[in-house]
């Protein structure tokens, strides 16, 4: 008799907290997914020159218009992680802050040697951007 008690009633309990925790994550992951994939569409292979202060921006952006490759400028005045010559990769739109993304998307594709950037510098939250795009897809 104890094993009947003990075995039915375990297991009806266990059975439905199981199929409702399982019902909420799924639930929640395919949401999440959804809305990223949704906001994905297009992409741009962005490169960019951040400092916090306008003056530093406006100084690199000298260096550019003299004719320094864009990579070698990112090198020596961009502040942040991308600094291995101001990569970012490829991102996708709503990956990146609002006036960022605006101004990667309208840019035209170029290259380091030739290349065509955001003038006057971008501000964001970040501070202020020189924005260059190699690709778009």
């Amino acid at each position: 008799m104890p094993k009947n008690k003990g075995g039915g009633g375990g297991g009806n309990k266990g059975g439905a907290k199981g199929g409702k925790k399982g019902a909420k994550s799924d639930g929640d992951g395919e949401d999440g997914s959804s809305g990223k994939q949704k906001k994905g569409g297009t992409a741009v292979k962005v490169r960019h020159i951040l400092c916090e202060k306008q003056s530093k921006a406006l100084e690199a952006m000298e260096k550019l218009k003299a004719g320094q490759r864009f990579n070698a400028v990112a090198e020596q005045y961009s502040e942040d992680k991308a600094r291995q010559g101001g990569d970012l990769g490829w991102m996708t739109r709503g990956s990146m802050v609002g006036p960022f993304q605006d101004a990667a998307f309208a840019l035209a594709t170029s290259s380091m040697d030739k290349p065509v950037y955001t003038d006057p510098p971008v501000r964001t939250k970040h501070g202020y951007h020189i924005i260059m795009v190699e690709g778009k897809k």
